[in-house]
């Protein structure tokens, strides 16, 4: 994985083989954050990452300039990696080891952008519970922004305050703002 633009320009991180991730390709997350750029100062926003996995997501706002960030995982193994990497590049991120539908129901702080790449095999009944808790449970900021990562055979259009989805691939970028 590589980390696209900002203070870590370029920089390749190496996730340990063992871990129970997929992450987010560079092409997808090029043009994930080509859209974002166009919408927020990086340096200004606060991010949930939720089921963060290695944490490529939350390094790459970090790098942007991003300093306050979140990465819920419930691996320990990817919690410790994120540890790692945030003290060797000197990163503004908490790790939490968590289960992230327990997480977004026990905590209650509001944030700019909620991500979430949740594993693919998760079905849109169980996605929809997640955008409905993020909703419910007030965790975006007004302008805020949900994005959950998901396989192209998932059609979230039908859920809760959808706005739009983008496709790269495999991976579907579906994306959510309160009404």
């Amino acid at each position: 994985m590589r980390i696209i633009s900002g203070t870590h320009k370029g920089r390749r991180l190496t996730a340990p083989k063992t871990l129970p991730v997929r992450p987010t390709t560079d092409f997808a997350k090029e043009a994930l954050f080509n859209i974002l750029n166009n919408q927020f100062n990086f340096s200004e926003i606060s991010l949930l990452d939720l089921f963060s996995g290695t944490g490529n997501i939350s390094y790459e706002f970090a790098s942007r300039g991003t300093k306050d960030i979140i990465s819920v995982d419930t691996d320990l193994g990817c919690i410790q990696y994120i540890e790692k990497t945030k003290e060797l590049l000197s990163m503004p991120i908490k790790a939490v080891k968590a289960d992230v539908f327990k997480y977004i129901d026990s905590k209650r702080h509001k944030t700019d952008i909620v991500f979430a790449d949740p594993p693919y095999d998760l079905e849109t009944p169980q996605l929809n519970i997640l955008v409905n808790k993020v909703f419910e449970n007030d965790f975006l900021l007004p302008e805020g922004l949900l994005i959950i990562e998901h396989s192209k055979s998932t059609d979230m259009s039908e859920s809760r305050n959808f706005e739009i989805s983008r496709k790269y691939g495999n991976c579907v970028f579906s994306f959510f703002r309160m009404v």
